[in-house]
């Protein structure tokens, strides 16, 4: 998998001097993320997105974080079908798209900022206004405020759940390997899941522990996610028959 699949390319703080008159359109579609295998997910997303997505654990600079699995490819969502999200459950990473919370001076303090780049971004456009005319924070740019903080606190609570689940040794390096009935062969690997057999021969009082702070539920979520490879594989495989169809139809 890619060590950094970002898609922000020009992010700027968000100002009223700057930013007076820009409106963000919010049905912009995704293109913003078709080319991105992977994005980073909080802990409190597994219930919903264990349904959908492999869910699995990269190493990121000091830290480990789970991410849920889009596509076989570095550059490979599948998900990303025309406009539209092609799945029920949108990741947070995805939703909080074009805003983000960064760390634009020395001093250490976050930001609230914006890709200025995503297709959505207009002057006088249509979509929701960031600034009220004469001042002030829309309501729309107060709650995408609220909703990045938030996605921000939950990110530190899953990186230091991750810190509590490497400290058991639980984690363990793993390739996805499938074959599809066409015969080609597709590998994904650099990153990690919960060893099984280690999880089950935990002492009691390191189950108590990742059950107090709800990581072992968890834990039993990514497990039950891993299943997902293979709806995965079904996706990539309709997509290349779909293209193999539209490149018969283009040489007719």
């Amino acid at each position: 998998m890619a060590t950094q699949a970002l898609f922000y390319q020009d992010i700027a703080a968000v100002s009223s001097s700057r930013h007076a008159d820009l409106c963000v359109d919010r049905t912009a579609g995704f293109e913003f993320s078709s080319k991105t295998n992977y994005v980073p997910l909080a802990g409190s997303e597994f219930e919903r997105a264990a349904w959908y997505y492999p869910i699995v654990f990269l190493v990121r600079g000091e830290d480990i974080v789970p991410a849920a699995v889009l596509g076989f490819g570095d550059e490979d969502n599948l998900f990303v079908n025309g406009m539209q999200w092609d799945c029920d459950y949108v990741p947070a990473y995805i939703r909080r798209y074009p805003f983000i919370l960064a760390n634009v001076t020395e001093g250490g303090t976050f930001t609230l900022c914006i890709d200025q780049s995503y297709a959505g971004c207009q002057e006088h456009g249509k979509g929701e206004r960031l600034f009220l005319i004469g001042g002030g924070r829309t309501p729309f740019l107060e709650q995408m405020l609220a909703f990045v903080q938030q996605y921000q606190v939950e990110t530190a609570s899953s990186i230091q759940a991750c810190k509590q689940v490497a400290e058991l040794e639980l984690f363990e390096p793993m390739q996805a390997q499938v074959a599809l009935n066409s015969g080609q062969k597709l590998a994904l690997g650099g990153f990690m899941t919960i060893d099984r057999e280690r999880l089950r021969a935990l002492s009691p009082e390191s189950l108590h522990a990742l059950s107090s702070t709800g990581v072992l539920e968890l834990l039993y979520l990514h497990l039950f996610s891993l299943a997902n490879f293979g709806s995965l594989m079904d996706r990539h495989a309709a997509n290349a028959a779909a293209a193999t169809e539209e490149d018969g139809d283009a040489a007719r």
